[in-house]
């Protein structure tokens, strides 16, 4: 099925990857219960995560207020659980311990259907990630959970983070073509309206588990219509995609 006429001239899809194409949340928290019989910690391995990734915006908000220098987001990362250590009376750590507990976020499995619906979209369009990852840790994501992007896009090439305007222009710029030409795949509303606001087409990938049980926050939801495509997978957006 072809897709709808006003998305005819669509030649690219770029997407959100924490929470839209790889699942962050219970990956951490398997590394993390690894990690606790490792070193014998009896944490709620559930809330860490969820402190790690809630330490995320405020994090980028001080590079957004010149509060701290450009930084890549795996040194967020880090400066994130260097203060989770402290937290928790984790002690002890070796250094190439703690590059690896932060290299978790490198290691995010994808969701399920991720893959499958990537390597179909990838038949007829140019497919990025447009993520606030650096391309290190873009490129191990990718590596680790066999995503098949064409290019790597985003927050590093922009030394901006989303929703900053720039990173969104960024997309167009690099694969020179037209606003309207790429399309924005994200399971989070404001990624995607901050992206319609630039010009781009947008594609809403419904994620329902990416906050587990919701009591951090609640998934976002979408009514068709709302974006230009409505779906409940990668696998669902390839077919409205006409791939």
């Amino acid at each position: 099925m072809p897709p709808k006429p006003e998305l005819a001239s669509v030649k690219a899809l770029v997407f959100d990857t924490f929470g839209t194409v790889v699942d962050w949340r219970n990956s951490v928290i398997a590394e993390g219960k690894t990690w606790g019989k490792e070193k014998n910690l009896k944490i709620n391995w559930e809330e860490f995560a969820d402190r790690w990734r809630l330490g995320y915006h405020p994090a980028m908000e001080k590079v957004r207020k010149g509060e701290i220098p450009w930084t890549r987001l795996d040194d967020l990362h880090r400066m994130i659980l260097e203060d989770l250590l402290k937290n928790y009376k984790i002690a002890g750590l070796t250094e190439q311990e703690k590059v690896n507990w932060t290299h978790a976020w490198r290691r995010l499995h994808p969701w399920p259907d991720s893959v499958e619906g990537l390597t179909r979209l990838k038949k007829q369009y140019t497919i990025a990630p447009l993520s606030n990852g650096n391309i290190a840790l873009m490129a191990s994501l990718a590596k680790f959970g066999g995503l098949p992007w064409d290019a790597i896009l985003g927050a590093e090439l922009a030394r901006h983070y989303k929703p900053d305007r720039e990173v969104y222009v960024s997309a167009y710029y690099f694969l020179d073509l037209k606003p309207e030409e790429v399309m924005m795949c994200a399971a989070h509303s404001a990624d995607l309206e901050a992206a319609r606001q630039c010009g781009l087409r947008t594609g809403f990938i419904h994620r329902p588990t990416e906050y587990g049980n919701g009591h951090v926050r609640i998934a976002d939801k979408a009514a068709p219509g709302d974006f230009d495509v409505v779906s409940e997978s990668i696998i669902d957006l390839a077919q409205q995609m006409g791939t």
